[in-house]
C-alpha cells in the first residue's frame, strides 16, 4: 500500500535532520520557557519605559541617585600612606621596623611576606588641606584637591586579594576568581540603555607612558559572565578606529548595509524563534548597535565643538588617542550621550622599585584629567546623577620594599587602603572611616569590596539583593552572599 502523505522538498528535509535542529528540538521544553521570558520582559519593558531603556520589569528597585557611572580605575594600587591618608609616624620613625603589634597576622604578597625587617617609609611628597573641608591629600594631586568640597574619601577600604588580577577581578566581579559577570554588565542587565545610538557600558584601556607596570586588563574585567553576551562591555580600541568594522566596505552604502541588516534580522528572528537562545538575541542586537554606531560614534570621537578652556582642563595629552586624558574626555561625553557604565581602565601604579620617581609621574598624568572630568560634569548639571569612582584594587604597604636600608617602592596591601568618590549621592567634602598612625590598620567603618558594590548598586537605584540570576542551579548576585550599603557615605 502506497503512502499517501506528503513528502516535504528535499531542502525541508534535509533542514529538519541536522544535528542543529535535532538538538534544538529536544531541547525546545526549555527553550520556549526562555523564550517566553525574554519576550515577556521586553514587552513589559517596551509598555512602561522608553523603547532605549529596555531595563529588566520592576527595575530600578527604588529611585537612583545615580542615572550613570564612570569608574576611574587606577591598576597596580595607588598608595594610600603617599596620597590620601597621611601619617606623620612613618616620618618620625623612618628607618625603623613597624611594630609586631601592629603588623599582627596581616596577608601578604609573596615579595614581601618574608621578609626580617618593615622598615617605615615615609609619603614621598607633603600633604596638604584643601577646600573649605580641610581635606587632607598629597600636594601631588592638586587638581583633585581643588575640589575638595565635591569628594568623598572612603580611607577604610579593605580586601582579602593580595595580587592584582585576583583582586581587580574581585572588585569587578564579585569573586577573585573569573567568570562572574561584571559590575557594568549586571547594571547594564538589570537597568539597560538610555541611549538607542550608544552601549549602555563601554570600557577604555590606558597606560603610563613609560609603561612601567606590567598588569594587564583582561577581557573577563568587563565581561558578561553567566549573563547574556549583549551585556558585555564594548572596548573602545585607543589605536584607529575607536570600534573595528564600523566602516563600510569600498561600494557598500548605507542603504546596502541596512538591506543586508534586515535580511540577517529576518533570518535570525527566524532561528531565535526556533531555539529561544538568548545568544541570537544577542546578535540580532548588537548587529543594530553596530549599524547605529556607525553615525554615532564618529560625532562622538570629534572634538571640534569642545571650547578650548575645556581641552585645556584635560591637559596636553587630550588629543592623544589611547591616553587617560583623551579617554575621561571620552567619557564624559558618552555619559550626557545616555551611556550608563563608562570604565576607564589606567595602569601604572605598581610602584615596587620605582615609588620615588614614578608615583609623581603618575600623579601628574592622572590628577588634571580625573578633576577636568568631575568639573566637566558638575559644569554642565551632570554631576548631580553621575557617580564617580576613583581607586584601584587595593594600596601600598606603609613599609618599604627591596633593601631595608634603602628601599625603593612599596608592595601590594588590602588591609586598608582609599578610595575617591563624588556626584550622585554621596556626601561631599567628607571622609569615611580611618587607619591607625602607620595606615596598617582600620579603626573605624570598615568598607569591604562586597559593601562598596552594594553601595555603588544601592545609588544606581539596584537592591544588590534582589538584581540575580539563575545559573547552574543556584541564584548569583554581584556581592555574591555579602554586602551591605554603606550609609555612612550617603548625603
Amino acid at each position: 500500500m502506497s503512502d499517501t502523505r506528503k513528502l516535504p522538498k528535499f531542502g525541508d528535509w534535509h533542514l529538519f535532520q541536522t544535528r542543529r535542529r535535532l538538538f534544538g528540538s529536544a531541547g525546545m521544553g526549555i527553550g520556549s520557557v526562555a523564550l517566553a521570558s525574554l519576550l515577556e520582559r521586553d514587552a513589559h519593558a517596551a509598555a512602561s519605559t522608553p523603547a532605549a531603556v529596555r531595563g529588566l520589569p520592576g527595575l530600578p528597585h527604588h529611585e537612583p541617585k545615580a542615572k550613570r557611572v564612570v569608574m576611574l580605575w587606577q591598576g597596580g594600587g595607588p598608595s594610600h600612606v603617599d596620597l590620601f591618608d597621611h601619617k606623620p609616624i612613618l616620618g618620625e620613625r623612618v628607618g625603623q621596623d613597624i611594630p609586631d603589634s601592629v603588623r599582627g597576622a596581616t596577608r601578604l604578597s609573596t615579595m614581601s611576606s618574608g621578609y626580617a625587617k618593615w622598615p617605615a617609609v615615609p609619603a614621598i611628597k607633603g600633604f596638604r588641606k584643601y577646600g573649605s573641608c580641610g581635606l587632607e591629600l598629597s600636594e601631588m594631586l592638586p587638581r583633585l584637591g581643588g575640589l575638595a568640597d565635591d569628594l568623598c574619601l572612603v580611607r577604610s577600604m579593605n580586601t582579602e586579594a593580595v595580587n592584582h588580577a585576583p583582586g581587580v577581578t574581585f572588585f569587578l566581579t564579585g569573586t577573585q576568581v573569573p567568570g562572574r559577570p561584571s559590575m557594568g554588565a549586571w547594571l547594564s542587565y538589570g537597568l539597560g540603555c538610555e541611549s538607542d545610538d550608544l552601549p549602555a557600558f563601554v570600557v577604555m584601556t590606558s597606560s603610563d607612558r613609560q609603561r612601567s607596570c606590567g598588569q594587564l586588563f583582561f577581557d573577563h574585567y568587563w565581561g558578561s559572565g553567566f549573563l547574556p553576551s549583549r551585556f558585555q562591555g564594548v572596548k573602545f580600541r585607543n589605536t584607529g578606529d575607536p570600534v573595528p568594522y564600523l566602516a563600510n566596505p569600498a561600494g557598500v552604502s548605507r542603504a546596502a548595509r541596512r538591506a543586508l541588516l534586515d535580511d540577517l534580522a529576518a533570518m535570525n528572528a527566524k532561528h531565535l524563534a526556533d531555539f529561544g537562545d538568548p545568544e541570537i538575541d544577542t546578535r540580532i542586537a548588537q548587529y543594530e548597535m553596530a549599524f547605529r554606531m556607525q553615525a554615532s560614534v564618529p560625532e562622538l570621537v570629534d572634538f571640534a565643538d569642545e571650547p578650548e578652556h575645556v581641552l585645556d582642563r584635560y591637559g596636553p595629552d587630550v588629543r592623544t588617542k589611547g591616553s587617560f586624558a583623551y579617554n575621561c574626555l571620552i567619557a564624559r561625553r558618552l555619559l550626557e550621550r545616555g551611556t550608563r557604565f563608562v570604565q576607564l581602565m589606567h595602569a601604572g601604579w605598581d610602584q615596587h622599585g620605582n615609588l620615588f620617581t614614578q608615583l609623581a609621574i603618575q600623579c601628574a598624568d592622572t590628577d588634571a584629567p580625573s578633576a577636568a572630568l568631575i568639573q566637566d560634569l558638575k559644569d554642565r548639571g551632570l554631576l548631580d546623577d553621575t557617580l564617580v569612582l576613583w581607586g584601584g584594587e587595593f594600596g601600598r604597604t606603609p613599609f618599604g620594599q627591596g633593601d631595608p636600608n634603602n628601599p625603593k617602592g612599596r608592595d601590594h596591601f588590602g588591609r586598608a587602603f582609599s578610595w575617591l568618590l563624588a556626584g550622585a549621592g554621596v556626601k561631599a567634602g567628607h571622609v569615611h572611616g580611618s587607619t591607625d598612625d602607620f595606615g596598617w590598620n582600620i579603626t573605624a567603618d570598615p568598607v569591604h569590596v562586597h559593601d562598596m558594590q552594594a553601595t555603588i548598586m544601592h545609588l544606581a537605584g539596584v537592591d544588590h539583593t534582589r538584581l540575580t540570576y539563575r545559573y547552574q542551579g543556584r541564584q548569583f548576585r554581584l556581592t555574591d552572599v555579602h554586602g551591605h550599603v554603606v550609609t555612612g557615605i550617603l548625603a
